[in-house]
């Protein structure tokens, strides 16, 4: 197997590998997830491997999630779709920087995702190291958010699309989850910058040292959201992989923030994806 690092910060190719290999093998699996933890994102080309493949690869991690608005492939629970053409584009949260599904109690561990079918040009995607984001905050910033949380609201975005009774009704089936905005990786120690397009506002923000008077903290409390959220727009935090059929990503989704370019209109691109239940962030 050959590790090739993509840029300083973030993202590895391997190549000399099959991932369908590593569901029997596990010393390939465990040098996998070493390198995942590691290196956060890893990409490989040339996987033609089965859906049944592909869900068993991944449930090496853990157990495979649903998606509450996407749904799952009927024959390979926990193998969700993406699906986009002309004539139905789905609904366009991809395209912010974002961790996927924190507005669960226990977001996701990772993903493993599969390209179907793609443009020719266009429909990169692009991942982000939030270590290295927390890593390089000033140390003002670094203390004025130690121990605040964020809440993180599925209401506020798939559902904000959705008629009033099925925003509630999904709202209902998942509140909004509240999570350290510095979480701590459970592997490695390290600090992670823990907020994105899911956070709606900090929950413990409004406090005697933030607030001088009136809704001071209205004001300063989003203020500071928005400038941790744009920390991943840094390109030295990462790395951009251009997709071709059978191609892989692997990434760890409790150090990284992922942002899918819809550069591509009017063509196709299919993806599937096996998202791997996480731990609640401490």
């Amino acid at each position: 197997m050959r590790v090739e690092p993509l840029t300083y910060a973030i993202g590895v190719e391997l190549s000399g590998v099959s991932l369908a290999d590593a569901v029997h093998d596990d010393d390939l699996f465990q040098e996998l997830r070493r390198l995942l933890v590691r290196h956060k994102v890893m990409f490989l080309r040339d996987q033609d491997i089965t859906r049944a493949e592909h869900v068993a690869f991944a449930r090496r991690f853990g157990e495979l999630e649903d998606h509450p608005v996407s749904g799952s492939d009927p024959e390979h629970p926990g193998l969700v779709r993406i699906y986009k053409s002309p004539g139905q584009p789905n609904e366009r949260y991809e395209n912010a920087w974002h961790s996927d599904a924190t507005w669960r109690v226990a977001p996701p561990f990772g993903a493993v995702l599969r390209c179907v079918e793609c443009p020719p040009t266009g429909g990169d995607t692009m991942w982000a190291n939030m270590v290295l984001a927390y890593e390089k905050l000033p140390a003002h910033i670094k203390q004025q958010i130690e121990g605040l949380r964020a809440r993180h609201s599925i209401e506020a975005t798939f559902g904000a699309a959705m008629p009033i009774d099925k925003r509630l009704a999904l709202k209902a089936q998942f509140p909004d989850a509240e999570h350290p905005v510095v979480r701590i990786h459970p592997d490695t120690g390290e600090k992670i910058l823990f907020v994105n397009a899911y956070a709606t506002h900090f929950t413990n923000f409004h406090t005697p040292e933030n607030v001088r008077y009136g809704q001071d903290y209205t004001a300063g409390g989003q203020q500071l959201l928005q400038y941790l959220i744009s920390q991943a727009h840094i390109p030295e935090y990462q790395v951009r992989w251009r997709w071709q059929p059978n191609s892989i990503a692997i990434w760890d989704n409790r150090s990284t923030q992922h942002y899918a370019v819809m550069d591509y209109p009017p063509c196709h691109r299919k993806m599937e994806r096996a998202g791997i239940i996480g731990d609640v962030p401490r």
